[in-house]
């Protein structure tokens, strides 16, 4: 904490405890002490002070939620800009602004995963003003690939998922395949010299394309990168030949003549590219991924905020703004109920680890 942040943290303590005492001194006990002219004074003064000890968790505890936020807000997203989790952020982040009426600042913080960002998370101040915008890999998949992880799902307080999406198999066109099937021949007829972009070890778009070969019987070379910007970058020069990608950071990507998609991995056509079939019309019955993302909070936030940060990211994601954003992103609104999320993460991270164990993927 620097020198502006401990002297914003002072005053704000020092007002907070003025409003406390006002409040002291309007109790109807504590105006009857002050009033008696028969109570000796250090008896008064006493009184006075055990009153405002006895109240004193129950008096600040409302007072820090009324307060909240009183300055601009720090959303981290764990991976380079471009990327899906930063694009969605970036467009949550100012639905979230207006309900709060302050500044959401996406803070990008990439790096292993989405390990470096959610550390950094962890070990903010569980006061509402630093928050997490994760991709579910980080909880699912992290864990069993990572020998050391610098934050668990215990580290944060999940406040809800915010939306999810099905991914795109992409290529390059450089890549001599027009089908889902044709890549599918190619890559076996080639095993192990196709390589495929990911956002970095453990991210969706990794588990993705682990999940697609796995289920397409294909060997594929991973190349990690830190974000999808980067990645795809390289899969427009020819790089990287192909990924398994989020729709919403991709699907701008392949209005030009570099990318081709050849499948969705959704249940059933994305209304945002309704001519590429999905992979169960591709051949791949049964096969389906979705990523999501969820907003999160360091461990030990006071339950009052959490209760009222949902509540707003309820409303922030209903406006018809938010509304029309996700559809333009082939997305889809996906609030968790309130304590939900953990346990969902539970369910889904048992699919992983048994496909981490069979594939043996590591990121050490």
């Amino acid at each position: 904490m620097n020198s502006r942040d401990t002297g914003n943290a002072i005053g704000s303590w020092l007002a907070g405890g003025r409003r406390w005492l006002r409040r002291i001194r309007q109790n109807p006990i504590v105006k009857e002490l002050c009033q008696d002219a028969d109570a000796p004074r250090y008896k008064t003064s006493t009184a006075v002070a055990m009153f405002a000890f006895a109240i004193a968790p129950l008096a600040m505890v409302p007072a820090h939620a009324e307060e909240w936020p009183n300055k601009p807000i720090r959303l981290v997203v764990p991976f380079a800009s471009g990327g899906a989790t930063d694009l969605l952020a970036r467009a949550v982040a100012v639905e979230l602004g207006k309900q709060w009426k302050q500044t959401v600042v996406v803070d990008n913080r990439p790096g292993a995963g989405g390990a470096v960002g959610a550390e950094a998370v962890a070990k903010s101040a569980p006061d509402g003003y630093t928050l997490l915008l994760a991709s579910g890999s980080m909880f699912t998949v992290n864990p069993f690939i990572y020998q050391k992880l610098p934050y668990s799902a215990e580290s944060f307080e999940m406040i809800s998922k915010i939306a999810s999406g099905p991914m795109v198999l992409t290529v390059n066109t450089k890549v001599p395949v027009k089908t889902m099937a044709e890549f599918i021949s190619y890559a076996k007829a080639h095993p192990g010299k196709l390589t495929f972009a990911s956002a970095g070890n453990g991210s969706q778009v990794h588990i993705a394309n682990e999940a697609f070969a796995e289920a397409a019987g294909i060997e594929v070379v991973h190349v990690p990168y830190k974000g999808e910007g980067p990645a795809y970058s390289d899969l427009m020069a020819g790089t990287v030949d192909m990924t398994v990608g989020n729709i919403n950071a991709i699907s701008p990507l392949l209005k030009g003549n570099r990318l081709r998609a050849l499948a969705v991995t959704g249940k059933e056509r994305s209304p945002l590219l309704p001519d590429v079939p999905t992979t169960a019309e591709a051949g791949l019955p049964g096969f389906t991924f979705y990523g999501w993302f969820a907003l999160m909070a360091p461990a030990g936030t006071p339950k009052e905020l959490i209760t009222r940060m949902y509540a707003d990211l309820e409303k922030a994601t209903a406006g018809p703004s938010m509304q029309q954003y996700l559809s333009a992103q082939g997305m889809t609104r996906t609030l968790t109920p309130k304590g939900q999320l953990p346990q969902e993460i539970a369910q889904e991270s048992g699919r992983w680890k048994q496909l981490v164990a069979k594939r043996k993927i590591s990121a050490n």
